[in-house]
C-alpha cells in the first residue's frame, strides 16, 4: 500500500484587542445586545468613509516583529469584492499586495523535536458580521457588532505535516498574543479562528496534491479531528482513483465528518483592488525600534530566566509561563514571599488543583499575591499547618480574604499548648492498641497514622513537629513499660 504525506499550512485570524473597531469609533466589546455597536461605517452605509485605528497597526508591527517578519513600510489597503450577507459593503477591507509584514518564522516543539515554522504574511483587515440562525422560525438573522473588528490574518507556508504540528503551532502563536497582549485569542468567543489548508501526496513526492480548505474550526480538538477526518478522505479518494476537489469544507466536529460548502476561490475571483478611500501607511524605522524596544519578555525566555533564576525544573517552568497572566501572578507572589520554589509547589499543586476543580481558564484566577504571600509566610513560621493552609488558600482563592486576620478569627493558628498535647498524644495512642503494638513491633509506617489522629483531634493547630516529639515521647514510655 502507498504510503502519504500530510502537507497543510493554516490561515489564523486574530481579533486585535483594541478598544473600538478598525476603521471607526464603535466598540470591540463582545456580548452586546445584536447591532449596538454599530455606525454608518462598520454597517456600510453609502457615503460613509473609513478612518484607519492607528492602534491596529501598532497592534499587526508587534506581532510581526515577535513573529520575525520584516515589516513592509509602505503598505496599503485592498477591497476583497464578494457578497455574502454578513458582509455589509458587499467587499471586505483587506491586503493582499502589500501586506504590513511578511516573511517571518516561528519555531515549535512537538514530540518529534523542534521544527520552524515559516509565516508567509500578515495582514491586517477588518471582520464580517455574524449570521444568527434561529431553527424555530427557519429564519437567518444578522449581528453586525462584529463588523470591523479589527483582525490580523497570520499566514503560514505549508510546513506542517502533523495534527501535533498545527497544535504546536496554535499554542506557540497563542501564547505569543497574549504575551504581547495584542488579543486574548478567546476561540469560545471567535477571537482566535484557524482554516486549515490540507492536501496529501506520497511519501517521497515534492509535488503539492490538491488542497481543501476547512472552516468551522472553533476549538484545537476540533482541528486536530478535522485534520485526521480529512487526511484519511483525502486518501481513500486517491486509494479508489478519484481526484480530490479543490474546494472550501465546513467540519461538523459532532458528526466527526466534514461536507463542501464551495469551490476554492483564488485571488483573481475576489477582484482586488486598492481601495480609494483610505491612504497607503507610512511606517517609520523610528516607529519599528520604538516597538521592538517595547515588546515584553516572551514565554521562551521568561521559561528559561525561571529554570536559571529560580532553580525550577524545565516542566515547572513550562507549566508556569503557559499564561503571562498566570506567570505575572506566581512572580509577584514569589518576590513578596521572597521564596520562589515554595511558591512556585504552591502554584503547582494548589492553584492548578483549584482551577481544574472549578473549570477556570488562567485569566480567570484573581487573588491578591500579597495574600497568598502572607499565608506562605505563616507557614514557614510554623504559625499554621498546612491542613489549615490549604483550607484557607480555598478562601483566598475564591473571596480573596486577607488570611492573616481571618486565621486568627477562625481560630487556625497553631497553638503551642503542651499539657493539652501530652494528654491528647496518650489519650490517642491508649485508644489504639492494634496499631500501637504494629509500632512497637517495628512496622515505622505506623506513625503516620498516629499523627494524623492526633492532628485531626487538635484540628490541624497544633505543630506537626511538637506532635512528633510528644508521640515519640509517649511511645518510648510505651516501651519502657
Amino acid at each position: 500500500m502507498k504510503q502519504y504525506e500530510t502537507v497543510i499550512g493554516l490561515e489564523v485570524h486574530v481579533e486585535l484587542a483594541t478598544k473600538t473597531k478598525i476603521f471607526c469609533g464603535c466598540s470591540t466589546e463582545f456580548g452586546g445586545a445584536p447591532n449596538t455597536h454599530t455606525c454608518p461605517v462598520c454597517t456600510g452605509m453609502p457615503g460613509s468613509l473609513p478612518v484607519l485605528n492607528r492602534r491596529v497597526v501598532e497592534f499587526a508591527i508587534r506581532a510581526g516583529v515577535a513573529c520575525n517578519c520584516h515589516i513592509h513600510q509602505y503598505c496599503k489597503f485592498d477591497r476583497k469584492n464578494y457578497f455574502y450577507p454578513d458582509n455589509p459593503q458587499n467587499y471586505q477591507i483587506s491586503q493582499l499586495y502589500l501586506p504590513i509584514c511578511y516573511d517571518g518564522a516561528v519555531e515549535i516543539e512537538t514530540s518529534g523535536g523542534k521544527k520552524t515554522v515559516r509565516i508567509h504574511e500578515m495582514h491586517m483587515e477588518e471582520d464580517a458580521g455574524k449570521l444568527i440562525h434561529d431553527e424555530w422560525e427557519d429564519s437567518s438573522l444578522v449581528d453586525f457588532n462584529r463588523s470591523g473588528v479589527p483582525l490580523i490574518e497570520i499566514v503560514s507556508e505549508p510546513d506542517m505535516r502533523s495534527a501535533e504540528e498545527v497544535i504546536a503551532y496554535l499554542e506557540k502563536l497563542r501564547c505569543t498574543m497574549q504575551y504581547l497582549e495584542v488579543s486574548d485569542c478567546k476561540l469560545q468567543e471567535g477571537s482566535m479562528r484557524a482554516d486549515v489548508n490540507l492536501s496529501v501526496r506520497e511519501v517521497g513526492s515534492d509535488v503539492y496534491g490538491t488542497r481543501t480548505e476547512m472552516k468551522n474550526l472553533n476549538s484545537f480538538k476540533a482541528i486536530a479531528r478535522a485534520i485526521e477526518g480529512e487526511r484519511e478522505r483525502q486518501i481513500e479518494l486517491l486509494e479508489e482513483g478519484k481526484k480530490v476537489v479543490q474546494e472550501t469544507r465546513r467540519w461538523d466536529d459532532n458528526k466527526e465528518a466534514s461536507h463542501a460548502m464551495r469551490s476554492k476561490e483564488d485571488a483573481k475571483d475576489y477582484r482586488y483592488f486598492p481601495d480609494p478611500d483610505l491612504p497607503p501607511i507610512h511606517i517609520s524605522d523610528q516607529w519599528i525600534r520604538e516597538i521592538r524596544e517595547q515588546l515584553p519578555e516572551l514565554r521562551e525566555a521568561k521559561r528559561a530566566r525561571y529554570q536559571e533564576e529560580y532553580g525550577l525544573p524545565a516542566y515547572d517552568a513550562g507549566i508556569l509561563t503557559e499564561s503571562r497572566h498566570l506567570s505575572n501572578l506566581f512572580e509577584e507572589t514569589a518576590v513578596l514571599s521572597g521564596n520562589a520554589k515554595k511558591t512556585a509547589n504552591w502554584f503547582m499543586v494548589e492553584v492548578l488543583r483549584l482551577m481544574k476543580e472549578r473549570g477556570m481558564e488562567p485569566d480567570q484566577v484573581n487573588f491578591t499575591p500579597q495574600h497568598l504571600a502572607d499565608l506562605l509566610s505563616m507557614m514557614e513560621k510554623k504559625e499554621i499547618s498546612a491542613q489549615n493552609a490549604r483550607k484557607v488558600f480555598e478562601k483566598i482563592f475564591g473571596e480573596d480574604i486577607e488570611p492573616v486576620s481571618y486565621i486568627e478569627e477562625n481560630g487556625l493558628k497553631i497553638v503551642e499548648d503542651a499539657g493539652l498535647l501530652e494528654t491528647t498524644v496518650a489519650r490517642i495512642v491508649e485508644d489504639n492498641p492494634g496499631p500501637l503494638s504494629e509500632l512497637l513491633g517495628g512496622k515505622e509506617k505506623v506513625m503516620g497514622f498516629f499523627v494524623g489522629q492526633i492532628m485531626r483531634q487538635m484540628k490541624g493547630k497544633a505543630n506537626p513537629d511538637s506532635v512528633r516529639a510528644a508521640l515519640n515521647k509517649e511511645i518510648e514510655k510505651r516501651r519502657e513499660g
